[in-house]
């Protein structure tokens, strides 16, 4: 599989990289990262990067912008996303093949060429893989900061199960481009002032119940009044997670005509129940689309408290 994606690589003059929409570190780092060691290997071949611009996560590198006529005999690569829905720019389909690589569970096969490996830590993990069993593709300090920012947001830092260790041994090639480790973190982690006051509420409204399942409802006049944005708030997702004898915890967000939702786990599987509302993700971390009323976001901290 491996191979076939290295050949479509090499066949097609332009090739545009998607990811998923609301990305985290691992959708943007296996992006840009992706098209970075493109790039420097092929660079008489047009790359593009397209999505929606995160601005929290704008320090990793910034999206192009292109026309509909780009993707005519395109090759289209998907980083990361294990749905169609969420696939940022829905432009993919317009170009000749679609690659689909990513480390979800592959409920929704899509595209040519399907890699998913549910082994891996994280998409951007599969990249550094591919570098190794490629002749022609390398690392360069730029995009081993990419990939290694998309292996630590996937793996909370090497603290969660998924890190194993290839992870480690993959991650250890990336700092041997003498990437700026230091620098990474304190932008990751930056905090401006509106964050930090939004910590604080939550750290004093949030609510345990059945003394294992964390619950935050972040209303949309409370993130108003802060000046925050739903896709902002998703850094504070783990704030409380600290809690002693937590077990799963979920934050609910309010948006114009739903409710977003958050969920993460410390053992429970929890990508069931994102899957009964209109999500998916990991076996402990995953979210839903949407929750259509605050009466049904009793019935999903019903479910985690069964679970937990």
């Amino acid at each position: 599989m491996k191979q076939a994606i290295l050949d479509m690589i090499s066949q097609h003059k332009t090739i545009i990289i998607h990811r998923h929409v609301r990305p985290d570190p691992d959708a943007l780092g296996s992006q840009l990262g992706l098209a970075t060691i493109l790039k420097e290997a092929y660079p008489e071949k047009a790359i593009y990067s397209v999505g929606e611009t995160e601005s929290s996560l704008v320090f990793l590198g910034e999206m192009d912008s292109i026309p509909d006529e780009a993707y005519s005999e395109a090759l289209v690569i998907v980083c990361d996303s294990a749905n169609q829905d969420r696939i940022s720019d829905h432009r993919f389909n317009l170009g000749s093949k679609v690659i689909k690589l990513d480390h979800h569970p592959n409920e929704e096969p899509y595209g040519d060429v399907m890699w998913v490996d549910i082994t891996a830590s994280s998409t951007s993990e599969m990249i550094v893989e591919l570098v190794e069993n490629s002749e022609h593709l390398t690392l360069s300090k730029q995009s081993a900061l990419l990939l290694y920012a998309g292996i630590v947001g996937d793996t909370g830092r090497f603290r969660y199960p998924n890190t194993k260790p290839e992870t480690l041994r993959r991650t250890a090639l990336l700092l041997e481009q003498e990437i700026e480790v230091n620098d990474f973190y304190a932008e990751l982690y930056k905090r401006d002032l509106k964050m930090t006051r939004l910590e604080g509420y939550v750290l004093q409204h949030f609510e345990i119940h059945d003394q294992k399942v964390g619950v935050m409802k972040l209303k949309k006049e409370v993130l108003e009044s802060f000046g925050v944005t739903s896709n902002e708030s998703s850094q504070l997702v783990n704030v409380f997670s600290s809690v002693e004898g937590l077990k799963t915890w979920v934050f609910f967000v309010e948006e114009e005509d739903r409710i977003r939702v958050r969920l993460r786990s410390r053992g429970p599987i929890i990508n069931g129940i994102a899957a009964e509302h209109e999500g998916g993700g990991h076996t402990m971390a995953s979210g839903a689309t949407a929750a259509y009323s605050w009466e049904e976001t009793e019935e999903i901290v019903s479910k985690l408290i069964r679970i937990s």
